[in-house]
């Protein structure tokens, strides 16, 4: 399918799809390890608006539909408080990899189910092959991004519950300039990142093609 007013709903459906049950296992995980807060405020929700932000889960991913780049983004994070997880930083690691594994996770699902169909190859359609194909790619993208280390990306939890206490200083200072780095790297060195995502994106699908 090539851009469309069509494609532009699709990719935002699909966007908006990815990003909730990325935020909603964020939350999940870190109730089942003893923290509430997401469920007190309402978060362990499906409701889209308790979870999109309207430049990463809109605007980003859209321009980058448009301009024919790998779409990735975001969305509001799901409150947590870490004080009240178990085992407090490996806790907190555990509920930053469950968005990134749930996107991996909803990437290989549509794959499998594309591929053993053959909907990913055009056989029920244009509409179908566009679905299947971006549900994969758009979820490896927001994998890939959200795994980069740099708070408040899932990616910077990890590496901080196995960091020394000096980089986790440097980390923590970081931490309220953290999304000001990542709409700075996104708008004005886009298509470098947005090369390296690719990259990213094609090694993933490699190795998707070579489990089938």
């Amino acid at each position: 399918m090539n851009f469309s007013f069509v494609g532009v709903i699709l990719i935002l459906v699909i966007t908006i799809f990815s990003v909730v049950l990325h935020e909603l296992s964020h939350g999940l995980v870190a109730y089942w390890l003893g923290d509430r807060t997401a469920k007190d405020m309402g978060c362990l929700s499906l409701n889209p608006i308790k979870h999109i932000d309207p430049f990463m889960s809109i605007l980003v991913p859209v321009m980058l539909y448009i301009v024919g780049a790998p779409v990735f983004g975001g969305a509001k994070p799901v409150p947590i408080n870490s004080y009240n997880l178990k085992w407090k930083e490996w806790g907190m690691a555990l509920v930053a990899i469950a968005g990134p594994l749930t996107n991996f996770l909803i990437a290989l699902i549509a794959f499998l189910i594309g591929h053993f169909t053959g909907f990913i190859y055009g056989s029920g359609g244009d509409t179908l092959e566009f679905i299947f194909s971006e549900l994969v790619v758009v979820n490896i993208g927001f994998m890939i991004f959200n795994i980069i280390p740099i708070p408040p990306l899932d990616g910077s939890r990890v590496l901080y519950a196995i960091a020394p206490n000096n980089v986790r200083a440097v980390m923590a200072s970081m931490e309220q300039y953290g999304i000001l780095i990542i709409y700075i790297l996104i708008l004005f060195f886009g298509q470098a990142f947005s090369g390296l995502m690719a990259n990213g994106i094609n090694g993933i699908l490699h190795l998707f093609f070579s489990m089938v």
